[in-house]
């Protein structure tokens, strides 16, 4: 049996923050280690932005967007390219990653206050509840992880994840109108397109201070896995979710980046498992579970942000 639309949005934001909970590691296998942060960053959009130019040349239909679209666009690249991404891989090779992780958690909070300020989504008890519990049970697995390695100035770092966050949570809110005018790849990579002419300024000292001949084999698997998984399928497969489900929900999913890091340390890195992770597990899901169910009574949307765009 086939399954069904928002079957498959949910399905994508899985995959998607499988490959960003697996990301958090191996950032800081090749960073600073093989490449400077911001020359990775230059690196994930320089590839990103190609492949998705690379899916047009096949499929070039309606490539254009509207001229009245074009900042909130812009602000879309200022918030969900040039601000997130950068400060995310800077973060997270100044600090630890129970540091970077925990704060990551905050990006469903953060959507929801913007949301209760816009006045563009209601904020219902169920909800409340269901963040609380699922940020218990990130809170319990993150803090009970052993620490990987320590930060070179973390609090800086820190202070980076942090923005990260809450510029992510504003790039789920303003992205959503342009979900539902346009398709999550043509919104996606006209996205990244803006941001590279953003980033590149900034990324470009550090990227020419590449050694590529320092690159083993597992280097180029592990840049690749962040290029293209964790970058180019991710934030297309996150794209996908919100077209067809709301910025909360979406977001709520990062809650499960702790656990599928959790998952991939016990088959592949032969960490055992406990209790405490099972129960952070339950609880997440949980969460999960209480943030997407939905009340009789119709609740606004995400549209009304902008009420020139199409439902």
């Amino acid at each position: 049996m086939p399954l069904s639309t928002k079957a498959k949005a949910h399905t994508a934001l899985i995959a998607a923050n499988l490959l960003f909970g697996i990301n958090f590691s191996v950032v800081k296998t090749i960073s600073p280690s093989l490449i400077l942060p911001f020359g990775l960053n230059l690196m994930r959009v320089v590839v990103t932005v190609s492949l998705f130019w690379l899916i047009f040349l096949f499929r070039p239909k309606n490539g254009g967007i509207r001229i009245k679209d074009i900042p909130r666009f812009l602000i879309c690249a200022v918030t969900g390219i040039a601000i997130n991404q950068l400060l995310f891989i800077k973060g997270i090779t100044m600090t630890t990653p129970i540091h970077a992780a925990l704060l990551i958690l905050g990006t469903p909070v953060f959507i929801l206050l913007l949301s209760l300020v816009a006045g563009t989504e209601k904020i219902s008890f169920l909800k409340i509840a269901g963040l609380l519990i699922a940020l218990g049970g990130g809170v319990i697995l993150v803090l009970s992880k052993e620490n990987s390695g320590l930060g070179s100035n973390m609090l800086v770092g820190d202070i980076f994840i942090l923005v990260n966050a809450i510029s992510y949570a504003f790039y789920m809110l303003l992205v959503k109108p342009l979900m539902q005018t346009y398709t999550p790849l043509k919104v996606t990579r006209w996205v990244f397109t803006f941001g590279f002419f953003l980033i590149l300024p900034f990324c470009w000292n550090d990227f020419m201070q590449t050694q590529w001949e320092s690159f083993t084999f597992s280097g180029w698997a592990a840049l690749s896995l962040v290029v293209i998984g964790a970058t180019f399928l991710a934030y297309l497969f996150i794209g996908y979710g919100l077209h067809h489900l709301s910025a909360s929900v979406t977001g709520a999913y990062i809650y499960t980046q702790p656990v599928f890091s959790a998952i991939i340390a016990i088959l592949f890195l032969k960490e055992e498992p406990a209790l405490y992770k099972l129960i952070a597990a339950v609880l997440i899901f949980g969460g999960v579970y209480m943030i997407n169910r939905k009340k009789v009574i119709s609740q606004p949307t995400l549209t009304s942000i902008d009420s020139t765009q199409q439902p």
